[in-house]
């Protein structure tokens, strides 16, 4: 009899050596081959911080997540990385405004098709953006409202001018919105980068710009600019005294949004457990508090929901890009 205790005391042993040990393997082995986030556009701005964020908050569902910054062309030399990424849940990418809804109507070539070529996940931030002008010039022209603003436009036909970051950009196009919708002249200057825009804002080289009120919000505290409306739906909590141009001019809306993509074909299983873990990760109050020091409001959603809503973007700014006349070669 001892013999035989002695063997299966040895068994229960080994097995429960092989319980323990099998633990940390599984987990090892699921997060043996980490997440690849793609965001195309420099580090250090909101797209890439959000990113950062989320990667830390699913860590512990999701394993490892790198995120991979492949700036370049607008944003699309990095969802065209995305798009050729093979479609195995483990290559995702940041969709932004620009890259899904603006760039297909604004370059003449893309490198992929913005409709086909991602499988949506979840919609990740809205930054709502806001009309600002240098505040000495405003207390000089007696602007206080946007309604000041564009009677003071109808009196004064092309003295007014706006910034933005470039032909095409966001700022461009949500003033020829404006302009289009107030029935209003301004001259359009260009510059290189939303960055040069501001400043040249600041030092009363342009009359107003329409930016992210992540970039404005310092100045505005500053009391350097003077913010005259927001382009969201509805007021912002950010600036509750700021009424929404919709408020004055019905139905305009503009905002600067972002969210997770993957490439085309990628299994909906595999979908549906990155959307549970990223949404998951969207409702915690530490993803909150992160994104309200940008400025930004988390928006989780159904990929069906994202999906919606980046066609009928697509489909809105085919008409304000062709309006504007822009066009990147």
């Amino acid at each position: 009899m001892k013999p035989a205790t002695i063997c299966m005391s040895s068994r229960r042993t080994f097995l429960a050596a092989a319980i323990v040990l099998a633990a940390p393997l599984a987990r090892a082995q699921a997060g043996s081959k980490p997440i690849r986030l793609i965001v195309p556009y420099a580090p250090g701005g909101p797209l890439d911080a959000t990113s950062r964020a989320l990667a830390e908050q699913v860590s512990h569902t999701l394993g490892t997540v790198i995120i991979d910054n492949k700036p370049g062309a607008g944003g699309n030399i990095g969802m065209d990385h995305v798009a050729r990424a093979a479609p195995d849940g483990l290559t995702l990418g940041v969709a932004a405004v620009a890259t899904i809804a603006i760039n297909p109507w604004l370059y003449r070539k893309m490198p992929y098709d913005a409709a086909r070529d991602f499988a949506p996940i979840t919609e990740v931030a809205r930054v709502p953006n806001v009309l600002v002008m240098n505040a000495e010039a405003a207390r000089r022209l007696n602007i206080g409202t946007l309604a000041d603003l564009i009677a003071h436009a109808k009196k004064n036909p092309g003295q007014l001018n706006y910034g933005s970051g470039g032909s095409g950009s966001a700022g461009h196009l949500a003033g020829e919105m404006f302009k289009q919708q107030a029935g209003i002249f301004a001259v359009h200057i260009p510059y290189n980068g939303a960055n040069p825009s501001q400043l040249a804002l600041l030092a009363g080289q342009v009359d107003f710009t329409i930016d992210n009120l992540a970039a404005a919000a310092p100045n505005i505290k500053a009391g350097k600019l003077t913010p005259l409306a927001v382009t969201a739906a509805a007021r912002s909590p950010l600036l509750p005294g700021v009424p929404a141009m919709a408020e004055t001019l019905k139905g305009f809306q503009i905002d600067t949004w972002w969210g997770l993509v993957a490439p085309a074909s990628t299994p909906p299983e595999a979908i549906a457990r990155l959307n549970a873990a990223f949404t998951a990760a969207l409702k915690t109050p530490e993803t909150a508090q992160r994104f309200a020091l940008l400025l930004a409001e988390p928006m989780p959603t159904t990929p069906e929901q994202f999906g919606a809503f980046m066609n009928a973007e697509r489909a809105r700014y085919k008409e304000v890009v062709r309006r504007s006349g822009a066009v990147v070669d």
